[in-house]
């Protein structure tokens, strides 16, 4: 049996190695998008510094996680460890095992590297106290400390502070969301206890906004809160709504989904909508100029009997709680860029029977809103909307 350096010495005769020289040269010479640049070493040692640009694929991980970081196997491929070996061993294991037909092994790994005076990434990282409470996060290969850096850097605005609105505070606080802002004018009323479950009885009377603020904080202390206290309208949407990275959207009429689609088109905020009444609810996603918006959807609003803004419905007090999650579930991925989000589709969810339906969306190629191009629209315009509550009134 060969001993442990025959065995890396036989595998480097097999494999592609190259000099940290020439992968300086094609990260520096704008070559590196044809080129998967791959740190093998374990998540310690690629947090202390690591090559601009490269992936994180821990070697113990290697089976399960390459795909994600190099899913065409065709594809240049380099790896690097901290002295060479582990990055060989690695390399012989894609190209014997896994199909991956250009792979190479940077010689003398990142210690060469450095030797040579080539640029390293030191990253940010997390307290200790934030590793703990996001410790699962930090397994999952889609979001990991990089996605979560992005979710603590992340500012997410709530338009509702009832029932969508409080699973969603709730679940992105406890998800590290780190600025969360808070749209709502109403109070604590005893009614919305059966479903709003930011709130609780001794807060009967209290603002929304402050009671939430409340339940957040609980939660994760660190979550910044901006409250408004207000109906979001033509006069104040635009100054509001700015500098936020997601909208979600937990209003109960459809003037304001009008309004805000409008604004979020114009500024290009994502946002993500759901609607509850009985035991139905749905759910799409919102990002403009990538897919349709909510006039692409519902040119006009539904006939009043189906309109929540136009009476008093009754909802299935955990129906918020589903559907919230949900919309919590499609914040995450927009902020982290992990998975699919739910762009050009409507989730239908009937709590009854159980089922859950999609239905593809398309964008429409003559929508007075998201077929121009926002840089056509004039300062003068900007914030300038029709009569929504007359638009909403007619449909009924």
């Amino acid at each position: 049996m060969p001993s442990g350096a025959d065995l890396i010495r036989q595998i480097k005769e097999r494999i592609k190695e190259i000099d940290p020289s020439q992968v300086h040269e094609l990260t520096s010479n704008g070559h590196a998008d044809e080129t998967v640049l791959v740190d093998v070493r374990e998540q310690h040692e690629f947090e202390e510094s690591h090559l601009p640009g490269a992936k994180h694929v821990p070697r113990g991980h290697l089976e399960s996680r390459i795909e994600g970081a190099a899913p065409d196997k065709s594809q240049r491929v380099i790896l690097y460890c901290q002295s060479g070996n582990r990055s060989a061993l690695a390399a012989d294991t894609m190209q014997q095992l896994l199909g991956y037909e250009n792979v190479e092994s940077m010689t003398g790994g990142i210690t060469l590297w450095k030797d040579r005076g080539y640029e390293v990434e030191v990253p940010r990282s997390l307290t200790p106290e934030q590793r703990s409470r996001y410790s699962r996060h930090l397994l999952i290969p889609e979001i990991g400390i990089e996605g979560q850096l992005k979710l603590l850097d992340s500012k997410v605005l709530l338009l509702g502070a009832g029932g969508l609105g409080s699973p969603v505070a709730l679940y992105l606080a406890a998800a590290g969301v780190g600025t969360l802002g808070l749209v709502d004018d109403d109070e604590v009323d005893l009614s919305n206890l059966q479903r709003q479950v930011a709130h609780t009885n001794d807060r009967i009377g209290v603002p929304k906004v402050d009671s939430a603020e409340e339940a957040i904080k609980g939660i994760n202390p660190d979550v910044k809160v901006e409250k408004y206290k207000t109906r979001i309208d033509a006069s104040n949407i635009m100054e509001i709504i700015e500098g936020y990275d997601v909208i979600v959207d937990g209003a109960d009429n459809f003037p304001t989904r009008y309004l805000l689609n409008d604004a979020t088109v114009r500024l290009g905020i994502p946002v993500v909508s759901a609607s509850i009444l009985g035991f139905d609810g749905q759910l799409s996603v919102f990002v403009p100029h990538e897919g349709p918006c909510y006039r692409c959807l519902y040119p006009t609003p539904p006939p009043a009997e189906l309109a929540p803004s136009c009476g008093a419905n009754g909802v299935l007090g955990v129906l918020p709680g589903t559907m919230g999650l949900l919309q919590a579930t499609e914040v995450i991925k927009l902020v982290t860029g992990a998975g699919e989000p739910l762009v050009g589709r409507l989730l239908l969810y009937d709590a009854l029977a159980a089922t859950f339906t999609e239905l593809k969306v398309r964008r429409d190629p003559d929508c007075p809103i998201c077929s121009r191009d926002p840089g056509e629209i004039s300062d003068e315009e900007m914030g300038v909307f029709p009569d929504y509550e007359a638009f909403c009134a007619a449909a009924g």
